[in-house]
């Protein structure tokens, strides 16, 4: 039974996993929030009911510590803290490309390390995460951090190695959608719409296709074939995409993402 959450950091993804938790996580944990600046502690207790503290006194009797820092503060972070993590207590982190052995040798003998990748869905309970264990981490450790997650979505569990690939295709992964919607609607506009109507016909259009391919069990290629006519409409438009290199310029972008988070994580 998880009675005490600690979540190091009140920012967005902070307050959206310390949400989650209050929400779904049965019984109710007494979730402390660690956040420095006094404005968002302050609306963090009032929307959320929840205790705000130093980030010491959040860990200590903490069963599960979420680290949700920038990867630049977080071996200040660990030295503060590492020793008031108690041993059989769960640790999370999602500091992108901070590796697991860099917390493990910052904590105690006994300390289940997870580390984790959500994307920004989780605000809308629609997130991906990906999890991996650290070396020492118990099986029943990496359950619990697949079932805390899961409150905000939906978790993949993987090995530490693929974490980049996770940034790469999920984690970053919105913004190629929020990319791809804001050139389709640009492209309405210059076709005579107005930015109001091309919005909503594309933010639905998208919401629709993203259901159907979540529902109906076909897979991208079966459903992108089945709405592509020979010599139709969308097959004009699928061709133009093929010929100016659209395919390989997504598959070159996540290769960079994930290029990008190996260096990053020293990888």
């Amino acid at each position: 039974m998880t009675k005490r959450i600690a979540v190091l950091g009140g920012g967005v993804m902070g307050e959206t996993l310390a949400s989650g938790f209050l929400r779904y996580v049965t019984p109710r944990p007494d979730v402390v929030i660690a956040e420095r600046r006094p404005e968002r502690a302050e609306e963090l207790a009032r929307l959320h009911d929840v205790t705000i503290a130093d980030a010491l006194d959040a860990v200590r009797g903490a069963d599960v510590t979420i680290l949700v820092v920038k990867p630049q503060d977080m071996a200040g972070l660990l030295d503060e803290v590492g020793g008031a993590i108690e041993p059989g207590s769960l640790v999370i982190s999602i500091a992108a490309g901070i590796p697991t052995t860099f917390i493990e040798q910052r904590l105690r003998a006994g300390v289940d390390v997870v580390r984790a990748m959500p994307n920004t869905p989780a605000r809308v309970d629609r997130g991906v995460t990906g999890v991996s264990g650290g070396a020492s981490c118990s099986p029943e450790g990496l359950a619990l951090a697949v079932s805390l997650l899961e409150t905000v979505g939906t978790v993949v569990a993987l090995p530490e190695v693929l974490q980049d690939t996770v940034t790469a295709v999920s984690g970053s992964g919105p913004a190629y959608v929020f990319f791809l919607a804001e050139a389709m609607i640009e492209a309405g506009v210059a076709m005579g719409l107005d930015a109001a109507t091309a919005q909503h016909m594309v933010h639905h259009t998208i919401l629709g296709a993203a259901t159907l391919l979540e529902s109906s069990g076909e897979t991208a290629v079966t459903l992108r074939r089945n709405v592509t006519s020979p010599n139709g409409t969308t097959a004009a438009a699928i061709q133009t995409m093929e010929q100016l290199g659209v395919r390989q310029s997504i598959v070159s972008a996540m290769a960079a993402a994930r290029d990008r988070s190996r260096e990053l994580s020293g990888g």
